[in-house]
């Protein structure tokens, strides 16, 4: 068992073409699928290195319960924060959907 790190939700920086007025529905599009696909890989890596780090407590391999919980903390974490975005993103598209044109 290697000693990783746990990486949150990955939050970048709006890139250059974010900053231009006419951005394309296409980069803007690709540029949010890029980002989600990131922030999901995170909370993917975090959930599979927790499961790892159990198992191998529960196997003998490692006893450091310590680093074991602060990794799964780390993990829940980041699925609750995961979660809780999700349930924002679909509150702003249906406050979009209502609005009048």
């Amino acid at each position: 068992m290697s000693n990783h790190l746990v990486n949150t939700i990955p939050l970048s920086q709006p890139s250059q073409t974010q900053w231009k007025k006419n951005v394309s529905p296409g980069e803007a599009h690709a540029t949010f699928a890029n980002q989600l696909k990131s922030a999901i890989a995170g909370v993917n890596e975090a959930q599979i290195l927790s499961n790892d780090k159990t198992k191998a407590l529960a196997q003998g391999e490692i006893n450091d319960l310590h680093d074991v919980m602060i990794t799964s903390q780390k993990a829940s974490i980041t699925m609750k924060t995961a979660v809780e975005m999700q349930s924002k993103v679909v509150e702003a598209y249906k406050e979009v959907m209502r609005m009048q044109v």
